[in-house]
């Protein structure tokens, strides 16, 4: 299946392209080393329409497709899986609030991340449960008029910067993954404390925390959806967010690749340049054929989320994802072999893009949950 984008999609890329190269890429290396959120940079990717590209026009978002919105995260992990991470995620949890959620928070909240105004977090892993969802042990009890939060949330983006979060917990304790419900949570609720994690592998300049729910009172109006129905609306974003994930892998090898054939087509060793010798003509090669096979790859899952074949979408998502994710290592690990010691140190960005895409094959459900989904699907 080959996907031609649309003169539209190219314009996308080449935008987003041009802000890496101008905006991102200048300020990586010292994002990293200082761990520092690009706040700088946000409002100037809002203003392009690469924050949440998938919200609605009449909530000021752009309104665009999967694939789309697939190349902006593509590209801007491609300039630095850092500082892409940070600005990519701010709209994390956006999906449940447009699909789900009541009007008033659609237009309070959905406008807000759209304009760069404010990050959104997604609160779903734990200390003690990250896979397996369904065990979480948050707990949300109906008092009165007012829900009461309690409980603790790990790994989780945008945790200190964020406005506003879209929190999962039990309202049925006894129910499992019947027993779960979303809700919105604004982030300077009482008795909700953030502790920034700062000892990363990777990603530095995205924001990470743990959450803390101590007694935090919401309304009764901020439930998002239907009571005990959190795990299945949340099913509804496995795919897209797989997909997402492959993309963010995908750009993190393409930015190795271009590291390495820069290196090489640079560093001379007995009197010619490196990329003359068949050794290294051989590993160029095979990075770029697994790179453009995990896009397309991504790609092709993408098309069946926009489609909204479920079955399908859920099969290839988890392939994509797979594939995308273990190859980013593998492509950034061979990228650092072509700049043999002098990869080895931080004088050259490819240890960054090493240790930044090792996180692509964990978050989302780890390459073994993935394939479990595929080996479920393909053994129907």
């Amino acid at each position: 299946m080959a996907f031609r984008l649309s003169d539209e999609q190219q314009a996308i890329r080449e935008a987003v392209r041009e802000f890496g190269e101008e905006e991102i890429r200048p300020i990586a290396r010292e994002h990293d080393e200082e761990r520092k959120y690009p706040a700088d940079l946000v409002q100037k990717a809002a203003d392009l329409d690469f924050i949440a590209p998938n919200i609605p026009r009449e909530y000021g978002g752009a309104g665009m497709d999967t694939l789309s919105s697939t190349i902006i995260t593509e590209e801007l992990w491609r300039a630095d899986p850092g500082i892409g991470s940070a600005i990519g995620s701010r709209g994390f949890g956006s999906n449940m609030i447009n699909k789900y959620g009541d009007e008033w928070m659609k237009e309070e909240w959905l406008t807000r991340i759209a304009s760069g105004e404010s990050a959104c977090a997604s609160a779903i892993s734990e200390p003690a449960h990250g896979s397996n969802v369904a065990g979480m042990e948050t707990r949300a009890e109906k008092d009165g008029d007012e829900w009461v939060i309690n409980g603790n949330k790990m790994w989780i983006t945008n945790g200190t910067v964020a406005d506003v979060a879209v929190v999962m917990a039990k309202t049925d304790p006894g129910a499992g993954r019947k027993g779960i419900s979303a809700f919105l949570v604004p982030t300077d609720a009482e008795g909700l404390t953030a502790e920034k994690i700062n000892n990363k592998l990777g990603i530095r300049a995205s924001d990470l925390a743990e959450l803390l729910f101590d007694d935090v009172r919401i309304p009764e109006a901020n439930l998002i959806g239907e009571e005990n129905k959190g795990f299945y609306q949340l099913m509804d974003f496995f795919a897209s967010g797989r997909v997402s994930v492959a993309s963010q892998a995908v750009g993190a090898a393409q930015a190795a690749l271009d590291a390495a054939l820069d290196y090489a087509g640079e560093r001379e060793q007995f009197d010619q340049q490196i990329s003359d010798f068949q050794a290294i003509q051989h590993k160029l090669a095979e990075m770029a054929t697994n790179i453009e096979a995990a896009r397309s790859l991504t790609y092709r899952a993408g098309s069946y989320v926009q489609g909204g074949d479920d079955q399908l979408a859920t099969k290839f998502a988890s392939m994509a994802k797979l594939f995308a994710s273990e190859h980013a290592v593998d492509v950034a690990d061979e990228a650092i072999q072509v700049h043999g010691g002098a990869g080895f140190v931080t004088d050259h960005p490819v240890e960054r893009y090493y240790r930044d895409a090792r996180i692509t094959k964990i978050y989302e459900g780890t390459s073994e949950i993935q394939k479990n989904i595929i080996a479920d699907n393909i053994l129907q």
